[in-house]
């Protein structure tokens, strides 16, 4: 389970793609804990890329290598 967060640059809002952020040190992470968990992660990856926004999120299996 991970956090998967479509963003896109503010500058030009049709250049987006995915970012996986860590949930934590266990290798199992039960979806509610992502659900539970996400509004402050998601705040915290927004407060250090100042150049994107989120523009949607889901907790699950991420797709390796696509862009969105």
């Amino acid at each position: 389970m991970e956090l998967i967060l479509s963003v896109c640059l503010v500058a030009a809002p049709a250049t987006c793609r995915e970012e996986i952020v860590a949930l934590g040190q266990e290798q199992i992470v039960p979806s509610s804990q992502c659900l539970v968990g996400a509004p402050s992660l998601i705040a915290g990856w927004t407060e250090s890329h100042p150049k994107w926004r989120v523009a949607r999120w889901r907790c699950g299996p991420h797709a390796d290598g696509k862009d969105i």
